[in-house]
Parts: C-alpha cells; sequence; structure tokens
C-alpha cells in the first residue's frame, strides 16, 4: 500500500492524528528532504523509521525499486517537505506507476498552501485554477499571455528571489489596476497576507526584504 500523507505547511501542530498513526505503521518513509523531515519525524516519535529520500533529481531511478517494494506488501508513506505530496512536489511519477501496477493508494486529506492563501484573499473562490510555478524561463511569456483572458481567480507558487519579477510580469501582461493577494510564511509567527492592486503590491516587495515562500492570487479578468 502507498500512502500519500500530506505534513504542515509551518506549524507543526496542524499534523493530523490519521497522518501520524500512518506514518508510524508505515516500514518505510519516502521523503523529499530526509534534513527537513527529520523535524517533523523527530517531533512525532518517528524518527526509528527506515527513510529514503525521494525527489525530482532521483525519483526516476528509483521508482522501479519502490514500486518492487510496494508489490513484497510493504507499507510506504510519502511525505514531502511540506504540504501535500504531488502538489508542486515529487509524487506524481510514483503514483502514476502504482495505478498501471494496481497498487492500492491513499491520499491522505491535509495542509496544502494555496487554499488557506485563496480563503485570505478576499477574491472570487467559487471558481479558480491552479497554476503552481510558473516556467522560469521557455514558455513564461506565451503561458502569461494564456491567463491573461483567464476570467478565474488565478492562484501562483512563488520564491521570494522572484517575487517581484513576477509581480512585474503580472502588470505586464494583466495590467496595473488587476487585484492581487500575496501571502507569505503561511501558518507561521511571521505569516503575513497583503492586497491590492499589482502596481501597489510591486511597490510594497520592491522595498521589503521578505523570506519565505509566496502563493499569489491574482483577481480573474473582468
Amino acid at each position: 500500500m502507498l500512502y500519500l500523507v500530506p505534513t504542515p505547511i509551518g506549524n507543526l501542530e496542524d499534523m493530523t492524528f490519521r497522518a501520524i498513526r500512518t506514518l508510524k505503521e508505515s516500514d518505510i518513509i519516502l521523503a523529499e528532504d530526509t534534513r527537513t523531515s527529520s523535524t517533523l519525524l523527530k517531533h512525532y516519535d518517528i524518527q526509528h523509521k527506515t527513510v529514503y529520500a525521494h525527489h525530482q533529481h532521483n525519483e526516476h531511478k528509483a521508482l522501479p525499486e519502490i514500486i518492487r517494494l510496494l508489490k513484497e506488501g510493504k507499507r510506504i508513506s510519502m511525505i514531502s517537505d511540506a504540504g501535500t505530496p504531488g502538489i508542486s512536489d515529487p509524487g506524481f511519477l510514483l503514483i502514476r506507476e502504482a495505478i498501471r501496477e494496481n497498487i492500492d493508494i491513499e491520499c491522505l486529506p491535509g495542509a496544502t498552501a494555496f487554499v488557506p492563501a485563496l480563503i485570505l484573499s478576499g477574491l472570487a473562490n467559487d471558481k479558480f485554477c491552479f497554476e503552481g510555478f510558473l516556467p522560469v524561463k521557455k514558455g513564461r511569456q506565451t503561458r502569461l499571455k494564456e491567463l491573461a483572458e483567464e476570467k478565474r481567480t488565478i492562484i501562483f507558487y512563488e520564491s521570494p528571489h522572484r517575487v517581484v519579477k513576477t509581480l512585474s510580469d503580472f502588470m505586464e501582461y494583466f495590467g496595473a489596476n488587476r487585484q492581487v493577494s500575496v501571502s507569505r510564511e503561511l501558518t507561521k509567527l511571521y505569516e503575513e497576507t497583503r492586497r491590492g492592486t499589482l502596481e501597489e503590491l510591486k511597490s510594497h516587495f520592491e522595498n521589503t526584504t521578505v523570506k519565505g515562500e509566496f502563493v499569489i492570487c491574482v483577481e480573474g479578468k473582468k
């Protein structure tokens, strides 16, 4: 059995009872970064499990061995550094192959960053589209041109060193007056959500030193 186990996006108290039990009952835990996950596992006294690194740089190579272990009846749980595996994190390749091999899969409900960011944005949330991280170079302009016509609220993930560049690109393709909400450090001590026009938020972050992962919610075209 393969278990997909969401982990907190910041606050360790957001771990569910079911997620803790599943990890404790697992034979093997696949972690995006074993160093990052060790803090969580130690906090819940799960540090005596076999933990393998499973990330974008080794997931293709590791796939056959993991499938073999699953077929032998091993209980394997997959976690990412934060949030739900497969959502802008490793997981898709393993899930797809497990389905092809008729291996049972359970996906536990739990934390993911874009849901609280969308709710906090104050933008329309009855219909939305999730884009995750935009291409850094190739395909970026083409995708932005397509999204300029999107009428639903659009959700993006972004890193702190690219947030100003991304807001500038949004101004160019969506217009400076398009409403936007930017959340960072969700569930953590310095959680912050700022709302306004693209021009206003670009100006703010140009003059502010910030850390943490960002979730950007952009108003759809009217």
